[in-house]
């Protein structure tokens, strides 16, 4: 007769009534947060300020993210095959990883940080700018 555990993989970021507490938690967290720090002026959130909280919204998202994915792959990778719950996982932890070491460096070590990309991505070029690429 075997007793196996049935103690959950570290990839199960769904997994639990403490899982669903964080996730709802970072949920709350980004919901309040998020626009207050891209409110507040660049006089108040630049330096170690705006690059710690940048920081630190960098860690909750990856990790909402990742929660988020286990739960989808938890709901609709078994209509598939059972046999991918555990690859899935891995590709969900991936890409929360990868979210993270990208939303940090940019939080971290560009000017600006994730405020400043965001702003950039809505702020056409100057005209001078564009002379000195095409040349």
């Amino acid at each position: 007769m075997s007793t196996e555990s049935c103690k959950p993989s570290p990839f199960e970021g769904d997994s639990g009534k403490l899982a669903t507490q964080v996730h709802h938690g970072m949920t709350n967290f980004l919901a309040v947060v998020t626009p207050i720090y891209f409110m507040v002026p660049e006089s108040y959130s630049d330096g170690m300020v705006g690059k710690s909280l940048g920081a630190i919204l960098a860690v909750n998202i990856s990790a909402h993210s990742w929660i988020g994915l286990n739960y989808v792959v938890t709901d609709y990778v078994p209509k598939i095959s059972k046999k991918l719950m555990g690859p899935a996982r891995i590709v969900s932890a991936g890409i929360g990883l990868v979210t993270l070491l990208g939303l940090g460096k940019i939080a971290l070590m560009t000017e600006g940080g994730l405020k400043g990309t965001l702003k950039g991505l809505w702020t056409p070029k100057k005209v001078e700018e564009e002379a000195k690429e095409s040349s």
